[in-house]
């Protein structure tokens, strides 16, 4: 870390755009979407001069046959075909990928990478689309053209050098399609590694293995069709509004059939309150909103697995009068251990429930009576569940509570993680995973020809740990910011700088070009809006969503520069260089992306048959035997975990604050410095506080503080002079923004359940400045 990102990192990265006035905040008392989404969608449309291609963009998106997939969250299209199945957030990102704005040799030439580092990161990524690869000059200090050749060779020739292919990693971002991801660990496994962190291990790992633990599967089992039948909806620890905003109109749906729906959060979010769906033209007109709600809970900071242990109590405790409260024949023909969970559940008292969870037993009560007397539910949740030290005991807390009235296997019911990114569960599914099973790896040998490695590779925690210590000396990035999104930024940044080479697949500049290896190279592809012209004709490439359908997207651009390539040939073009005796067709895949799925379905399990199957309307659902009441447990059968609390409660004087984005943000790009559900305008480098703590410590609204967290092993972090806003949110607890609050996650502050960085759960003190 050099001496100007010493100074910054007090306050984090500089990464909004320059404040356009004063810090301003009034709480938000509008319906989520409705005018307000449509006066943002306007003015992100002006400012992009999209008037044009913008509305063209609008009428493809989501849409079956030749649309495309939107590249921002994995909520499912709609299964009534819906058109405008769209959202604020979702044309801010196509927007921003289908800027007239460039990034050519002209500007490298005019900016070394030092000044660069200097740039916000909104700067940076407003300059618009990469153009051409670019490499890395250590005597100029910039980046210089490139061709595509020299720039595989490069990537090639470093990997070839290696002593042992374990010291490369390859992190792959949600953007990647299906064929990209599956050629992608086809040649990270055929060089003789399975490091392949991706951006899964620090969101939703938790989810995966607590899920595959209980049930056998690592994914979710309900899909669009049981939200729209179930009778009891329960939203925990997602900020829908922003995070998965066409979720809105399923929630709407579900409130005008009567169905309850209560929200789980430590903030009573604008998706919790009420909506306007954007395409709901009668409502729009007439200004009509829909409760998106039928009850709010807010627990502490970590406080959602005693809540849920409470509710699970409560209907435990009802069934010794009401017979009808548990699914004693499901539990008896399907679940195992459920005498252990019942005696934990028993053992378990009230006062501590209500110690640890922070809601009174008279609200769990109220939820479980929701829970009790609802036929069918469903159980949804995000990151404020699973960045958590205990997120897997959380998660498999969920199943433990559904199984205990059946909710699994029919309509309507069943659990329902909410993936974040476009096409991250699809990476999963297609090879990204860094602890292959020996199923996967047998059949991708027989069917692929090749000798995949057996032994597990790093996750993106590890492979972080392991650059920093010189073990890995090779970090390809396909996607995504690394640099930005990962914890710990300072340690991140030096593990990223003692690398031999860096090589980041992108589509706009970002901090990670910046942050380098000794060696480092640009490899620019094509966005999801855009044309993918290759020798057999305009490729469509695959995508699967939060609910496991998979379906074709089709770009209908022209590229941003005719020196782009599709991820897919970039991926074969450094496969040639690093593996110049392979015998795996990259060119013959790469002409027609039907080749890839013809080899993806002998390879994964669901995919039988996609070519044909990805081309009916809406796609096709991989399989999911739990779904059909099929475990590949160790037991055959769903199996409940009966794990003791956690203690969750701060310590005196220290807060548990957890890290979020802002409603104008989508992951690490940053489009505003405002958060217009939150009421913010014109800051970032903020804290939300509990009125009483601020009291206690003195501190009133837009005084600045000083945030000091202290890690696992005793070593601490800081940031100065953030401004404290008052909020509603419980008693010590407190919330900021990522990436800026990143600094304070020590990069040994992780999951020892799932190896997340506990983004959601920091412990620190807060003092005015």
């Amino acid at each position: 870390m050099n001496a100007s990102d010493q100074g910054r990192q007090r306050r984090g990265p500089q990464v909004g755009p320059t404040p356009a006035g004063e810090p301003d905040f009034h709480p938000y008392h509008h319906p989520a979407a409705g005018w307000g989404a449509a006066k943002s969608v306007s003015k992100v449309l002006v400012r992009e001069h999209a008037l044009l291609d913008g509305p063209r963009a609008i009428m493809r998106m989501n849409h079956e046959g030749d649309g495309f997939d939107c590249p921002g969250c994995a909520w499912p299209d709609d299964t009534k075909g819906l058109h405008l199945d769209i959202c604020e957030n979702g044309i801010k990102h196509v927007t921003w990928e289908m800027t007239g704005k460039r990034v050519d040799r002209t500007f490298f030439a005019e900016h070394s990478v030092t000044e660069l580092s200097g740039w916000s990161d909104f700067a940076l990524e407003d300059q618009g689309r990469l153009t051409e690869p670019m490499v890395y000059d250590p005597e100029s200090d910039h980046y210089v053209p490139t061709t595509w050749h020299d720039a595989f060779e490069l990537v090639g020739r470093t990997l070839r050098s290696l002593d042992d292919p374990n010291q490369a990693s390859f992190y792959t971002s949600g953007r990647l399609g299906n064929e990209a991801t599956f050629l992608y660990q086809l040649m990270v496994r055929e060089l003789g590694t399975n490091n392949l962190p991706d951006c899964s291990n620090m969101c939703h790992e938790a989810s995966g293995r607590a899920l595959d633990a209980s049930l056998g599967t690592g994914k979710g089992t309900v899909d669009l069709k049981d939200w729209e039948s179930t009778d009891a909806l329960f939203i925990m620890g997602v900020n829908a509004a922003s995070n998965a905003p066409r979720m809105l109109t399923a929630l709407a749906e579900a409130y005008h059939r009567g169905a309850q729906i209560v929200h789980i959060n430590p903030l009573v979010e604008a998706a919790a309150t009420r909506t306007i769906v954007p395409h709901d033209f009668l409502d729009m007109a007439l200004f009509k909103t829909t409760r998106t709600s039928t009850f709010n809970i807010q627990p502490r900071i970590g406080g959602d697995m005693a809540l849920l242990r409470g509710m699970a109590k409560a209907v435990l405790e009802q069934a010794k009068t009401d017979p009808k409260a548990l699914d004693q024949e499901f539990i008896e023909r399907h679940t195992a251990y459920f005498d252990a969970y019942r005696t934990v559940c028993e053992d378990t008292s009230w006062e501590e429930i209500e110690r640890q969870s922070g809601v009174s037993r008279a609200d769990i009560l109220h939820a479980a009576q929701v829970y009790r007397e609802a036929d069918r539910s469903i159980i949804s949740w995000c990151l404020g569940v699973s960045q958590h030290e205990h997120g897997v005991d959380t998660v498999r807390e969920i199943v433990n509570l559904l199984l205990l009235r059946g909710n699994l296997g029919r309509e309507g019911a069943g659990p329902s993680p909410v993936r974040g990114h476009s096409n991250v569960q699809g990476n999963r599914t297609c090879g990204i995973d860094h602890r292959p099973g020996t199923e996967f790896l047998d059949r991708l040998a027989e069917v692929c020809g090749i000798d995949p490695p057996r032994k597990h590779g790093l996750d993106t925690v590890n492979t972080i740990q392991a650059m920093h210590r010189g073990d890995v000396k090779v970090f390809v990035g396909m996607g995504g910011n690394f640099a930005l999104a990962a914890p710990d930024t300072p340690y991140t940044y030096e593990a990223l700088r003692s690398c031999e080479l860096t090589a980041q697949v992108s589509t706009t500049l970002n901090r990670s070009h910046l942050v380098h290896g000794r060696q480092a190279v640009i490899l620019p592809c094509l966005g999801r809006t855009e044309k993918d012209h290759q020798r057999g004709g305009i490729q469509a490439t695959s995508v699967e969503d939060s609910m496991s359908m998979v379906h074709l997207s089709v770009g209908m651009k022209r590229p941003a520069s005719k020196h782009l390539l599709s991820e897919p040939a970039i991926i074969a073009g450094m496969a040639r260089a690093a593996l110049p005796d392979s015998g795996t067709p990259w060119d013959w895949y790469v002409e027609d992306y039907d080749r890839i799925r013809d080899t993806m379905a002998q390879v994964l399990d669901g995919f039988e048959d996609c070519n044909r199957r990805v081309r009916l309307p809406l796609g096709f659902r991989i399989k999911q035997p739990a779904r059909e009441l099929v475990f590949r447990t160790p037991s055959g059968l769903a199996e409940f975990s009966a794990a003791p609390l956690p203690d969750v409660v701060p310590e005196p004087g220290t807060l548990a604050l957890g890290t979020m984005r802002s409603h104008d943000q989508w992951n690490t790009t940053i489009y505003s410095d405002n958060d217009r559900y939150r009421g913010v305008k014109n800051l970032r480098t903020l804290v939300f506080m509990n009125k009483d703590d601020m009291r206690d410590r003195a501190i009133a609204e837009f005084d600045p503080v000083d945030i000091v967290s202290t890690a696992k092993d005793g070593s601490e972090r800081r940031l100065d002079g953030y401004l404290a806003i008052p909020y509603d949110i419980p008693r010590g607890c407190a919330a900021g923004y990522m990436p800026e609050m990143n600094v304070l996650c020590a990069i040994s502050d992780y999951s020892e359940q799932s190896d997340q960085p506990l983004m959601k759960h920091l412990k620190v003190t807060i003092t005015r400045s």
